[in-house]
């Protein structure tokens, strides 16, 4: 039996799958503050201190739980995680998908590729639809509560996080394979089977990447925001996309019917290039 392509759709996390930023949707308001504040105090630690945005958001976290003695533990994000809005459709999502993949021969797999926390995309109804969650995290001590990040994922660093995928790395720290050399043909997901999906110019970089090499990059916008869509068409006018769609889900969904024409050209590709050796 001949083996089956794999598709890869990776997905950034806030503004692509969820309308807001995962930390919005719990976590703020356990610590007494609104996310127009909590992102203002971000911000001021990064620029005070030309730091990572995203360690500067991380250690806030860590202070403000500390401060209203809120214990920081994995089950504590995933609690937080069960109450992150999501997308139209998203919910069905990944079974419309996977079902339309079979029907064509081809696998389908998903992946996480976020600036966010793991822990907390772990406590979501969709954590289980994944084959890994590449995200930020805590490093935890003996008594379980989170003591310092253990990875921050960034808009220039989740690129690396592509390579592994194409490679079939699931693990955020071997960097000694990511490294290695490997012929293509013998790489699991080559990049003209990736689709990535982001709402912003954060995922400019990874767009490039998957462009780049014969992927399908795509920008996701909330169809309720305006300034949103018009970020995903400026992205595609200047060539970071190949596609825009509103971020709805459901079977009748531009989305979908995009997402089942790449697939059918993935799978058309491929079968040409069985017929060539």
């Amino acid at each position: 039996m001949r083996k089956r392509p794999i598709v890869a759709l990776i997905y950034d996390f806030d503004g692509t799958l969820s309308p807001g930023n995962m930390q919005e949707f719990g976590f703020i308001q356990a610590v007494g503050t609104t996310p127009e504040e909590f992102w203002r105090m971000s911000d001021r630690i990064a620029i005070g201190q030309d730091a990572s945005n995203v360690l500067a958001y991380m250690k806030l976290m860590f202070d403000t739980a500390r401060e209203k003695g809120i214990r920081l533990r994995r089950e504590s994000f995933q609690e937080f995680g069960r109450d992150v809005e999501l997308f139209e459709g998203v919910r069905e999502w990944f079974s419309l998908v996977n079902a339309y993949g079979r029907s064509k021969g081809v696998k389908i797999e998903h992946y996480i590729n976020s600036s966010g926390l793991k822990e907390i995309v772990e406590g979501t109804p969709i954590a289980g639809e994944f084959k890994h969650i590449f995200s930020g995290t805590f490093i935890y001590g003996e008594n379980g509560d989170a003591e310092w990040p253990g990875i921050a994922v960034d808009s220039t660093n989740k690129t690396q996080f592509l390579f592994k995928i194409n490679k079939g790395i699931f693990s955020a720290r071997d960097n000694q394979r990511l490294n290695a050399s490997v012929a293509e043909d013998k790489k699991r997901i080559p990049f003209p089977h990736m689709i990535y999906f982001g709402d912003g110019e954060t995922d400019v970089p990874c767009m490039k990447i998957v462009g780049m090499f014969g992927g399908n990059p795509v920008a996701v916008y909330n169809p309720a925001n305006e300034k949103k869509r018009a970020v995903a068409r400026k992205l595609k006018r200047q060539g970071r996309v190949k596609f825009i769609a509103p971020a709805v889900y459901t079977a009748d969904s531009r989305m979908f019917r995009l997402v089942c024409a790449i697939i059918d050209k993935i799978h058309a590709d491929w079968t040409l290039e069985e017929f060539g050796k």
